[in-house]
């Protein structure tokens, strides 16, 4: 049967860069191996980010989240049909950074999924920096993806330290005992800077497995979040940093969680990342001119407004 494997985390934790860390792995053990991203964006970007893994042998297919949910739950049971008929040995779900990982589960109990699917790990990728003030919609979500993981895998360990992981874990305890559910993360989680992460980490990883933990569950869907998304902007990377800076601290754009995309600047493509206070800009070899706001309650007008539309 196909192993596979979900790695949730909240919005900007660091979901894409730890999968491009695990794929590989997995493909130097032999797997063969398939990425289904799951955006909460009509535009998936992060799709974009780990186009390097299909140049080393990996699949790399996509679901768009931007329907309703029994439109976005027909798609991903599709994309999985179709993916278990190409030879793979592992897939890698990505969802957004929103997603209700009891949809995971019950999709791969469905007819004719639970016949080629069994349940690998549930990874749960969280941010340790201090400062980062979640809704009580999120925090909840936070807490349900963590009591379902095998592993919590701390991101940014490099530039933390230890009183700031041992203060995250112990708000994602007391998130999940609001929650009523039974689970200890300071039994189950890594804080390893990733670049040190070594082959037993990724196996300890690999094989964790999940935990179909009761719980209170709050609400049924995030109908608070939404996306926008501009096109054919190309403003210097430092304008889109500062632009990415105001839009973050602006509470008339809304509540906003992550700014990413892309900019043409100077005959070179640059990759833009921020949230939580993070605003990063690299160089890339390839890009698409979009800018994604992703947030609660957007107000697309303002948000507009710093990019002079």
């Amino acid at each position: 049967m196909i192993t596979a494997d979900l790695i949730t985390g909240f919005l900007g934790s660091g979901k894409t860069t730890f999968i491009k860390k695990y794929v590989r792995y997995l493909l130097h053990k032999g797997e063969k191996v398939c990425i289904l991203e799951n955006d909460f964006g009509a535009v998936n970007v992060d799709t974009m980010l780990l186009q390097e893994l299909t140049d080393i042998g990996c699949g790399l297919e996509m679901v768009s989240g931007a329907c309703d949910r029994d439109c976005h739950q027909r798609r991903f049971k599709t994309k999985l049909i179709a993916i278990a008929m190409s030879g793979y040995s592992r897939v890698v779900i990505e969802p957004s950074g929103i997603f209700d990982v009891d949809e995971f589960f019950d999709t791969l109990r469905e007819s004719p999924l639970d016949k080629w699917y069994k349940t690998g790990s549930v990874i749960a990728v969280a941010d340790p920096t201090p400062g980062n003030e979640l809704s009580e919609e999120s925090e909840y979500l936070l807490a349900s993806q963590a009591a379902a993981a095998g592993k919590i895998v701390f991101s940014h360990c490099s530039e933390v330290g230890s009183d700031d992981i041992k203060a995250a874990v112990e708000r994602i305890r007391s998130a999940m005992a609001r929650i009523h559910a039974d689970r200890d993360p300071f039994s189950y989680y890594i804080a390893k800077p990733w670049d040190y992460l070594t082959e037993d980490d990724y196996d300890e990883i690999s094989s964790c497995g999940c935990k179909e933990t009761d719980f209170v569950k709050l609400c049924a869907e995030p109908v608070g979040y939404s996306s926008v998304y501009f096109m054919n902007l190309s403003p210097s990377p430092d304008d889109l940093r500062q632009i990415a800076r105001k839009i973050m601290s602006d509470d008339r754009c809304g509540n906003v969680f992550r700014v990413k995309g892309f900019t043409f600047s100077d005959n070179h493509w640059y990759e833009l990342n921020a949230a939580a206070g993070k605003f990063n800009i690299r160089e890339i070899r390839t890009g698409q001119p979009i800018i994604i706001v992703i947030g609660e309650h957007l107000n697309r007008d303002h948000i507009g407004s710093y990019f002079s539309l």
